[in-house]
């Protein structure tokens, strides 16, 4: 974790480290029963947890992200698309100047996604080879959510719930839980026939959840925590073997 050692020591890691990992959320209402920053916690926790068993980097959290559909709920924090790509692809470029030019962004927030794809290609042609990995969108871990709950929603439902949970059990308020599902939608509620709609939370959650958070438990999120994990390793481990050519941007055709 870097910002836990001094720069004698981050010199032999990064010297050590092919791979460094860049943990970012948002800090977002998640219901009347899950914290502010459930996002960066979980993103947090996971990447500082594969950091220590592989010994790689681990930059500092970054807690606000893409999140002003959540506005209306207080404590909400959020920066544009455009702030956000520009500082996350310019603290990119900082980790390679160090020699660590393959990376992974760790992310915790769907809001996030689109602005990290789009820097992830823009890094490539800049020879640093970045990847977005959303630990909730992992088939694997996809795979065991659908086995362990009734319920599909990840905003602040059974599966963030019990994630929280697994990482720090104080930072619920259990007795908000049932207010939580009350207030719940059934699904993020995004799309209509297809189309992408301008939405905010507030016009299909009155909570700021979705589906039904009492279906969690902290032994759930300790199996999706531990799952999770395994995928981030099984990508680490592919992103130090994987060959510069095959990285690299192809040349035109000819």
């Amino acid at each position: 974790m870097l910002e836990r050692i001094s720069w004698w020591q981050a010199r032999r890691l990064f010297q050590s480290s092919t791979v460094a990992l860049v943990p970012v959320g948002s800090t977002e209402q998640h219901g009347p029963h899950l914290p502010l920053g459930t996002d960066f916690l979980t993103a947090h926790a996971l990447a500082q947890s594969v950091a220590r068993a592989l010994n790689l980097i681990c930059t500092p959290v970054i807690p606000v992200g893409v999140s002003e559909h959540h506005r209306q709920f207080w404590g909400t924090l959020w920066v544009s698309p455009e702030t956000f790509r520009r500082y996350m692809k310019e603290i990119a470029q900082s980790i390679a100047s160090h020699g660590a030019r393959r990376l992974v962004f760790v992310n915790g927030h769907g809001g996030n996604n689109a602005s990290l794809q789009e820097i992830c290609r823009e890094l490539r042609a800049e020879h640093i080879f970045a990847v977005l990995w959303a630990w909730w969108l992992d088939p694997e871990v996809q795979k065991l959510t659908n086995e362990l709950f009734r319920s599909r929603g990840t905003h602040a439902g059974a599966i963030e719930t019990s994630i929280v949970l697994a990482i720090d059990s104080s930072l619920v308020d259990r007795d908000q839980i049932e207010a939580a599902a009350r207030g719940a939608s059934e699904v993020f509620a995004t799309t209509k026939d297809g189309a992408q709609l301008p939405w905010d939370t507030i016009d299909f959650s009155q909570s700021g959840a979705t589906l039904d958070p009492r279906e969690a438990s902290q032994e759930a999120g300790q199996k999706i925590f531990q799952r999770a994990c395994e995928r981030l390793i099984a990508l680490v481990r592919w992103l130090e073997q994987v060959s510069e050519d095959e990285l690299r941007v192809k040349p035109h055709l000819p």
